[in-house]
Formats: structure tokens, sequence, C-alpha cells
């Protein structure tokens, strides 16, 4: 009889490791907590100024002393050509309100091979001392690097050109995000060579030499329009555990699916069965974890600003 209450308890006791195993995998969805607060808003241009302007996609990261810096795409501008550019503000600390507005940052330059007013999808990172910013000109992805996280320098190839890869003259390569993954950078983006919205991945050690591109994630409950698979962000919150957040409207009705995966190379391709959660009623949101506290950011309803509101993750 001890043998055998033995072998009960100690079945018993691996019930329980698979029980709590099989909860620790299950996904986890992020809850925005309350309605945030605004960092910034629509900003004065001087001259390139115009009413029906919009702020869209967006970065935010950290400085050395804990001060943090946001890189706005403003759209609709009088900058002429496709009428972005890159718009800068400064903030004392992340939770902090109304940022101070430092104003433009970046312009397009056809002599580089960016299309004139394309600038768009800003994406700042750090990497031990130094910093790197990715952003699209409406066709192809690009880099800039700086050493104090304000101040950056394009990055030029031969030629001179700033593109580092694109899908094609007609692909839109757009909205580069990056995770560092084990050696590897991960560089999320979308594009639509086939006039169908996708999101696309390529992996480099270096920021300058980059893979083949992947596809990560397309059609699903999403949409398979141009504009379904917009401002790709990714995030880890538990090891081996990815998260993919998609938008497909910005606005009033702004809609961005969330998917789950372990693989972040793949999050649904056509089928997204068993990767799709749900959806979040906001518009290109970036998710921040600092000092143990996960955030969330994204436009305004009116696409007059940004704002920020603390996160959870929690079962479904």
């Amino acid at each position: 009889m001890p043998s055998l209450a033995r072998s009960l308890a100690s079945l018993v006791a691996a019930l329980c490791v698979c029980v709590e195993e099989g909860r620790a995998e299950k996904p986890l969805f992020p809850k925005v907590i309350g309605e945030g607060w605004t960092i910034a808003a629509d900003p004065d241009l001087g001259g390139f100024t115009d009413a029906k302007q919009e702020v869209t996609g967006f970065t935010l990261w950290p400085l050395a002393d804990d001060s943090w810096q946001l890189w706005a795409t403003i759209r609709k501008t009088r900058i002429g050509g496709k009428g972005n550019l890159l718009h800068r503000w400064e903030g004392t600390v992340l939770t902090a309100r109304d940022w101070k507005p430092l104003g433009v940052a970046l312009l397009a330059e056809p002599r580089f091979g960016e299309l004139s007013g394309g600038l768009q999808s800003p994406f700042g990172v750090r990497d031990g001392e130094r910093f790197a910013l990715f952003y699209s000109d409406g066709r192809h992805i690009a880099s800039a690097t700086s050493a104090d996280g304000k101040a950056f320098t394009r990055r030029l190839l031969a030629g001179p050109r700033t593109g580092l890869f694109d899908e094609g003259p007609k692909g839109s390569a757009r909205d580069p995000m990056l995770l560092r993954i084990g050696t590897k950078w991960h560089c999320y983006y979308t594009a639509h060579p086939t006039r169908r919205g996708t999101v696309f991945c390529r992996t480099s050690e270096d920021f300058i030499k980059w893979g083949e591109s992947r596809i990560v994630a397309s059609g699903g409950q999403a949409g398979a329009g141009p504009q379904s698979a917009e401002y790709p962000f990714v995030v880890e919150p538990q090891p081996g555990q990815f998260y993919l957040f998609r938008t497909q409207r910005l606005g009033p009705e702004a809609q961005t699916s969330v998917y789950h995966s372990r693989d972040p190379l793949d999050f649904g391709i056509n089928d997204d069965t068993g990767h799709f959660l749900g959806t979040l009623p906001l518009g290109a949101p970036e998710l921040i974890r600092h000092k143990g506290q996960w955030h969330i950011a994204s436009l305004l309803p009116t696409l007059k600003g940004i704002r920020i509101a603390r996160l959870d993750w929690a079962p479904q």
C-alpha cells in the first residue's frame, strides 16, 4: 500500500505540473488600463503647417538620462511631394504629459533615392552605446545612426542611396520595427506588392546586411486589402511567446488585430486559426516595457496627437 500511495502521489504531482505548464502556455491578451494621457499634440510646422495635417506612424525610445525621444510622421503637410515629414518631441519621463515639441526632425532627400515628401513610420532602437533609426520613404526601408539618440546621420550605401531593401517598386515597403531575438535583429514591416497587405520580416546581426524577406502574416480575419497589415509591432512579454499587433484602420473607428505565436516568423498566412486573439480599438500601437511596467502608445482618434496608457497582460 505505501508503494501504491507513493505512485498515486507521483501521478497527481505530474498531472499538476502538466496543468500548470498548460496554463503558462495559454496566450495572454493585452488589456489597456484607462483612457491614458496625451504626450504629443498636433505640431506647428511653420510654413509647412496645413489645417488638414495628421499625426500617424511614430516611435519613442529612452536616452541615457531617462528622458525620452518621440518621432512621428506628419502627413498632409505643405512640404510638397508625398506631403510627409518627421517631427520630434522630448519627454522628461515616460509618464509625463504634453512632451516638448522640438520641430521638424527629418525631411526626404531625393538625391539619395528617397521619394520627395515620402518619409514615414520611423522606428528608433538602442543597441548598446549606439542608436539606430529606421524609416520608410514610401518605397524603401532606410536607416540612420546616432551617438546621442537625438541627432541622426543617414547610413548611405553605394549610389549614394539610403534604401536598404524594399518589396519592389510598387510594394510600398513601410512601417519598420525591430526586435532582437537571440543574436539577430528582426525587422518587421508592411508592404503590398500585389495590393495585398502583408507583414514581412528580414533578419540581421549588424543593421547593415539583411537577409531575404519572409512573409510572416497576411490575410485571415484582419482582411487582405492594401491597408490590412499596417504598423506591425511584435513583442515577447514571456520567453518564447510572441505577439503581433497589426492595424487595419486609423481614426475614430481604429482597429488593431492581435496575434500570438511561438514562432516569431509565423503569425498565420492566409489562415490565422490558432494565432488570432482579438482586436483593440487603437491605431498604430507601440508597446513599451519600462521599469517592470508595460505601457501602450497609440494615435489619438482625431489623428492630431499621440497618447500613452498603462497595459497589463491577462488571460482572455
